[in-house]
C-alpha cells in the first residue's frame, strides 16, 4: 500500500510556476481531498517512523504532523491579519447572520 504521507501528491497534480492556470486550479481543488485521505490513514503505530522532510532531512512522522498544524495556524493568522487591514472580517469571526 502506497504510505501519503511520503509523497507530496498524485503525480497528475505535479505542477510548475509555468503552468497554466486550466492545470493549476484541478490541482489547488484536488489538494484538500489529497490531505484529508493522507490524514485518515494515519496509524499511531506509525508515527514514530520516519519521512523525508523539508531539505531531505529524514524526521519522525509526528513532527510532521505537528509542524503541518503549526504551518496551518501560522498561515491563517496572516490572512486573517491582511483581512483585517484591508478592513474585512475573517470569515471564521463574522457574526452569525
Amino acid at each position: 500500500m502506497r504510505d501519503p504521507l511520503r509523497h507530496a501528491g498524485p503525480a497528475e497534480l505535479e505542477s510548475n510556476d509555468a503552468d497554466p492556470k486550466d492545470k493549476l486550479v484541478p490541482a489547488v481543488k484536488e489538494s484538500p481531498d489529497f490531505c484529508s485521505r493522507a490524514l485518515a490513514s494515519l496509524q499511531d503505530s506509525k508515527l514514530g517512523d520516519t519521512v523525508k522532510f523539508f531539505g531531505g532531512r529524514q524526521v519522525p512522522r509526528a513532527r510532521a504532523l505537528i509542524e503541518l498544524t503549526d504551518d496551518l495556524e501560522d498561515h491563517y493568522s496572516q490572512l486573517a491579519s491582511y483581512l483585517r487591514m484591508n478592513g474585512m472580517v475573517p470569515p471564521s469571526v463574522r457574526p452569525a447572520k
